[in-house]
């Protein structure tokens, strides 16, 4: 299929870009990778009358370290990211969730702050901002604002951003030392959305867990270190807190059983990798 006609404006500024936004209403749409985008408009799933491209948004390409956290502009994409010099230092879950996340291909087009903005809940990084707790800055004519990761994605495909605001850009935590960091996920095939992804962050006292591909966004776990039978009965109780679905990739058991199974072995890893 082919996307209904609209109106194409290449933004050149944020201030352009929001402009377009409150003037636009709630028949715009912004595209940067178009990874998602671009199928849902074949599709017809979205048929907004005008399209703003932020990719050539000059400064919205960036990574930057401030005040303890790594920001990454709006117009970065995931390749940039994942060849970062510093990345495995700064942000080691990540270096371990990219090579995972899609294709070298998608990843050459796709956007970091993209993903964030499209919430699939089986995404790997959507599921490390929770993890982390990050934050994202949005930008409207009005001004700006930030959430908390845990504000910003709401439920499946859905985030907290008004109609008439844009991502302009994500900032994740740098990794602490003593700290360990662990990222694994089950797929079909490499490249393809996860059955069920986990994150893990292990401290000296205490362990964090996300998981993505269960419920409607990441749900992040933690507790205090436990040993393995008490580790055992928490998974247990976390995976059927989160439920799961059955679909034609995997039943809701299946996804239970890689929580407890594969989520024990993320901890045991990110314990592991505590420098």
């Amino acid at each position: 299929m082919k996307p209904k006609g609209f109106d194409y404006l290449k933004a050149t500024s944020v201030g352009e870009a929001t402009e377009a936004l409150a003037r636009g209403g709630e028949d715009v749409r912004l595209i940067a990778g178009g990874m998602s985008l671009v199928p849902m408009l074949n599709f017809r799933l979205v048929e907004p009358s005008i399209l703003i491209d932020i990719s050539k948004i000059a400064d919205r390409k960036y990574i930057r370290e401030e005040r303890g956290m790594v920001e990454i502009g709006s117009a970065t994409r995931q390749c940039e990211l994942e060849n970062w010099d510093e990345v495995s230092e700064k942000l080691p879950l990540l270096a371990e969730a990219l090579p995972v996340l899609g294709h070298y291909q998608t990843r050459a087009r796709g956007t970091v702050c993209g993903s964030l903005v499209h919430a699939d809940p089986s995404s790997e990084l959507p599921l490390c901002l929770a993890t982390l707790g990050g934050e994202v800055v949005l930008s409207s004519s009005k001004g700006s604002r930030t959430l908390k990761a845990s504000d910003f994605q709401t439920g499946m495909l859905s985030v907290a951003k008004r109609a008439d605001e844009m991502v302009t850009a994500v900032r994740y935590p740098v990794a602490e030392r003593g700290v360990g960091y662990a990222f694994k996920e089950m797929s079909q095939r490499h490249g393809d959305y996860a059955i069920v992804a986990l994150a893990a962050v292990a401290s000296e006292n205490k362990i964090k867990l996300g998981v993505g591909g269960v419920a409607d966004k990441p749900t992040v776990r933690e507790w205090e270190n436990l040993d393995d039978n008490a580790l055992d009965e928490a998974l247990n109780t976390f995976a059927w807190e989160l439920g799961g679905y059955d679909d034609i990739h995997a039943s809701a058991r299946y996804r239970r059983e890689l929580v407890r199974r594969l989520g024990k072995k993320t901890i045991e890893e990110a314990r592991k990798c505590r420098s």
